[in-house]
């Protein structure tokens, strides 16, 4: 087994993740998330859009920050780790120029169908403990 392989037997219930740390997302980020998915709602990189609607900036897509919270798991559970599943919630706006953290604990561990199965609590937070989204990951770990 690799060494920097993560293993069920390892784990424990309340065992934190990593944290994945993201600093500073600029609207260039931005622009560059919107044209890989295709979503152009100006309040993502339009400053005068963003402030005309009532914002107090532009704001980081939702799905991005999933995406990021979907890397956390990838990066922790390891190249023998598989995503079972993973939901996301969005709880409040981001902005750029914030650090995102996005940290995770292990909520349950159980064997199902013969495969060890680990569930997660996940989520992102700002320099200030603010968090923007949260979700529940399943991963599979030898």
């Amino acid at each position: 087994v690799d060494p920097k392989q993560l293993c069920f037997e390892e784990l424990e219930v309340g065992t934190d993740i990593p944290a994945l740390v993201k600093e500073q997302i600029t609207t260039i980020d931005l622009v560059k998330w919107a044209v890989a998915t295709d979503d152009f709602n100006p309040v993502h990189f339009d400053k005068g859009y963003a402030l005309e609607h009532g914002l107090p900036s532009v704001i980081i897509h939702g799905p991005l920050k999933c995406a990021l919270l979907t890397r956390l798991i990838f990066e922790w559970a390891g190249e023998k780790g598989i995503l079972r599943k993973l939901t996301c919630t969005h709880r409040a706006m981001s902005y750029p120029r914030e650090t995102l953290l996005c940290r995770g604990k292990v909520s349950k561990k159980y064997i199902e169908d013969g495969q060890n199965l680990v569930e997660c609590e996940i989520w992102v937070e700002n320099q200030d403990g603010a968090i923007s989204a949260s979700g529940r990951a399943i991963v599979v770990l030898p």
